[in-house]
């Protein structure tokens, strides 16, 4: 038995936590704690499929402080397996680190019995091919005694010849490979030349001969939750594999401002999350690497996008200014730097392009969104909205184009939620509730079937049922709404008030039982009050900032609602109105656009002429301020009601079932009624 008194252990990403005896082994408290931790070997320090990483310092998110003595010290075991394997620095094997302290613990992905399925993936279009990287075939003049020029400037003198290509410069690094081609292979050579501007090139490969050599490059999002990457043939724009895992700065605070906070109370914090950042950027890259069957020197560009708190992280500058007004960037523009100012283990010249920010909390990322989706080029009016733990908001036509961030937090990818978890194998994404016998039905991913399904159960015995994602999450809720469920205010009934056993008491309020799979050792995965909250509060936040970009164009309503992101993607239009996400618009104007920061990347990435249009594109974007503008707490109640307290919503009443009722927790949620008035005890 625990007590209050025993230290509280945090696991980070399904940011689960209780208190754990001292003493207790990490493997032990994660499967007591239902933490999705691997372990083949049984705890003998063999596998090494158990490994964690403690992060210590001071945790504001989570409200505890973790002392270096946090765990026990590394054993015999550990020290072997070191010594003969090798552990990443920082790491600790499971089975045999135990808990001593309050501590902070991240599972990697490697380690997760059920890796978690990043849902990113560039859009497929058509894009006109123009890189900034191209491979151009020379013939030199030799070396001439009566005429004494070096191998560079006769080499300068072929392009401008053959190409008609002057201004070229040449790394001190390549000159060696350049001088070995040319005498190699009588003067022939092949060069990969980068143009990240008119008049600024410069060589960064060589090979001898007529060389058709791999030529790569990365499309990366680097979002605040997951990384995705699509590796791309830079001559025929193919991408031949794209991935993603998960942001290991994840462990340092799931939100923004957690991480900012972290930098500003922990010396070196700043630092740590900087290479933890480029650490899994290099691992992602070696995977797809693999995948696509090359070497990471075959890659030699990477386009990235993110918001202003991962570019500061990433370039290893101070993100805390950007923790409180006026929220200063140290620089806006787009970047062009060598890959190896990042710690980037690409080809030796490799480059790297960051597009330029919108704002301080508007980054490259809705830059990019902007560049995929270009809402400034469409007459209706259109609402962008990129869901993530910070969500990206564009709204506009082409008069003008209004942007602007908000904080949703990490409710919409399973965290905060008593059954969450990240999208992954056995995860419930799908839900229905019939709203006559209050009964549901779901699908999990890795599973076509419903659950009303017969081959159902036989369906998922592999990937059992795990838990509820955010999509399912988001789901659950819409059809608990439209089933008489949970009232306008978000109150759960009670069996009484709803007609369902399956709305059961949970302390002083109620919670619905989605699933139970208690009788064959699974989970019990339930709604609970606190979940519908944790939705009201994330959803409320996005709402809010729609309603400030609309009351700034002087609209109450728009023409069209473009979904985008890696959860977007995988979101019911339906549900999303029905919660109060977006505002009414005709279902049928409302679409996914997929990754649209992604597919803004890869556009960049295959057409130059891309990134001078989004570099101007940024300036034609008014950025609207959702931390300091007065009106943002007042849309931010107003949208705690399903689907919102004051905005009729006419356009969804006329097609969806939304029950006018009010459960009254003062009555154990035992009364229906029409309005939305509950008593309060005197």
């Amino acid at each position: 038995m625990s007590n209050d008194n025993d230290p509280l252990v945090i696991f980070t990403p399904s940011g689960k936590r209780a208190r754990i005896p001292a003493g207790t082994p990490v493997l032990e408290a994660a499967r007591k704690m239902g933490v999705d931790l691997d372990s083949v070997c049984g705890g003998r320090g063999i596998c090494s499929k158990c490994q964690v990483q403690p992060s210590f310092g001071a945790h504001s998110k989570h409200g505890i402080t973790v002392a270096e003595d946090a765990l026990t010290e590394f054993n015999a075991v550990e020290e072997r397996y070191d010594r003969v394997r090798g552990l990443k620095p920082g790491r600790r094997l499971g089975c045999q680190a135990c808990i001593q302290g309050d501590v902070v613990l991240d599972v990697p992905p490697e380690s997760q019995v059920h890796k978690q399925v990043v849902r990113k993936a560039a859009t497929t279009r058509e894009i006109e091919m123009d890189p900034a990287t191209r491979l151009f075939y020379v013939e030199v003049e030799p070396a001439d005694m009566h005429a004494p020029t070096g191998d560079w400037e006769r080499t300068k003198a072929a392009l401008k010849r053959e190409w008609e290509i002057e201004g070229v410069t040449l790394p001190p690094r390549m000159l060696a490979k350049l001088q070995a081609a040319l005498i190699k292979d009588d003067y022939k050579v092949t060069l990969a030349i980068h143009s990240a501007h008119e008049g600024a090139a410069q060589v960064i490969g060589v090979w001898g001969g007529f060389a058709e050599p791999p030529l790569y490059g990365l499309a990366v999002d680097l979002g605040s939750t997951t990384i995705a990457a699509h590796l791309t043939n830079l001559v025929t724009g193919e991408v031949v594999a794209s991935g993603g895992v998960m942001n290991p700065q994840i462990r340092f605070g799931e939100d923004l401002m957690s991480r900012v906070s972290y930098a500003m109370m922990n010396e070196g914090g700043a630092g740590e999350m900087t290479a933890a950042v480029r650490e899994a950027l290099n691992g992602l890259a070696e995977e797809l690497a693999k995948e696509g069957a090359i070497a990471t020197g075959d890659i030699y560009e990477m386009v990235c996008v993110m918001n202003p708190v991962m570019h500061h992280l990433l370039l290893g500058l101070d993100p805390t200014p950007l923790g409180q007004a006026p929220f200063a960037l140290a620089t806006n523009a787009a970047l062009d730097l060598p890959a190896r100012v990042l710690d980037l283990d690409f080809a030796e010249e490799a480059q790297v392009y960051i597009l330029p920010l919108i704002a301080g909390h508007v980054g490259a990322d809705a830059a990019a969104v902007a560049l995929s989706e270009a809402p400034q080029k469409a007459e209706p009016l259109t609402l962008i909205v990129d869901v993530g733990t910070n969500a990206e908001i564009l709204l506009g036509n082409t008069t003008r184009v209004l942007a602007c961030s908000s904080p949703t937090g990490p409710a919409f990818e399973g965290a905060q939620i008593s059954s969450g978890q990240r999208a992954a194998p056995g995860a419930i994404e799908r839900v229905e509730i019939d709203p006559a016998t209050k009964e549901p039905r779901f699908k999990v991913i890795g599973c076509d079937l419903w659950s009303d399904d017969p081959e159902f159960t036989t369906a998922v015995l592999h990937t059992g049922i795990s838990g509820i994602c955010g999509s399912g999450i988001i789901e659950a809720v819409a059809e608990m709404r439209m089933a008489g469920l949970v009232d306008a205010g978000g109150l759960i009934g009670s069996s009484e008030a709803t007609g369902t056993a399956r709305c059961r008491p949970s302390g002083r309020t109620h919670a619905y039982l989605l699933h139970d799979g208690s009788a064959e050792g699974g989970p019990v995965i339930e709604v609970t009050q606190g979940d519908i909250r944790a939705i009201q509060l994330a959803k409320s936040a996005l709402y809010a900032g729609a309603r400030l970009l609309m009351d700034e164009f002087g609209t109450d309503t728009v023409e069209r609602v473009v979904l985008a992101g890696a959860f977007g993607a995988h979101i019911s239009p339906k549900h999303a109105m029905v919660l109060g996400m977006i505002p009414d618009c005709p279902l049928e104007q409302v679409t996914s656009a997929g990754n649209a920061a992604g597919t803004g990347a890869q556009i960049a990435l295959i057409n130059r002429a891309a990134r001078r249009e989004v570099e101007a594109l940024v300036h034609d974007i008014t950025k609207v301020e959702t931390a300091i503008a007065p009106k943002f707490q007042e849309h931010f109640v107003a949208a705690n009601a399903i689907p919102h307290a004051t905005d009729p919503f006419t356009g969804l009443r006329a097609t969806v079932p939304l029950p006018d009722l009010s459960f009254n927790s003062g009555e154990g949620g035992a009364r229906a009624g029409r309005g939305n008035r509950r008593k309060r005890r005197s």
